[in-house]
């Protein structure tokens, strides 16, 4: 089958946990985050925040902390995808800002698979354990609430994609 640019991206696109030294420019994962907020919203209030941290001291504190995110050591960059709880759909008390950062964080795995970088998604909330450490080292004010890290650097070649397709799990018309 011969497939285009964006279906190609999208299987090729694997969770990249080795890295080789290289250097990401502030705008590349400038772009990259452009691409997340190309993402859908609900009722388009993009309640999304994005902090992109190249300062290899940081990454450190962070896989230090973070126990499924001991790659960042080795990454040389990272963003981490927030959401503000006072710019979602439906008000604060709400929880479409998961929905709709989570959308975001997919276009940022693709956009750094198609310039031929590697990351990871790494699981923030919703567990405490993981989400005070992270607000406590970037400072997030009360209303912003971590998603996930993702570790961003030059991928060692290690990781490859995967094949995930399963048509058991596709149902016609009914279950």
């Amino acid at each position: 089958m011969d497939l285009n640019e964006t279906l190609k991206t999208i299987f090729e696109r694997k969770s990249v946990r080795n890295f080789i030294d290289g250097n990401i420019s502030y705008t590349k994962l400038e772009l990259i985050v452009k691409a997340g907020m190309a993402a859908p919203s609900a009722v388009d209030k993009r309640p999304w925040e994005f902090i992109i941290i190249k300062d290899k001291n940081i990454l450190k504190e962070l896989a230090e902390v973070l126990p499924y995110a001991k790659m960042a050591e080795f990454a040389q960059a990272g963003i981490v995808v927030c959401g503000d709880i006072n710019r979602q759909h439906n008000g604060k008390n709400s929880s479409y800002w998961v929905q709709d950062c989570s959308a975001a964080t997919e276009n940022i795995l693709l956009a750094v698979e198609s310039l031929g970088y590697g990351a990871v998604w790494t699981a923030l909330f919703p567990y405490p354990d993981r989400v005070k450490p992270v607000v406590e080292i970037l400072n997030l004010p009360n209303h912003i609430i971590p998603l996930n890290f993702i570790p961003i650097g030059i991928p060692s070649g290690i990781d490859l994609p995967k094949d995930k397709f399963n048509p058991k799990q596709i149902h016609r018309e009914k279950w």
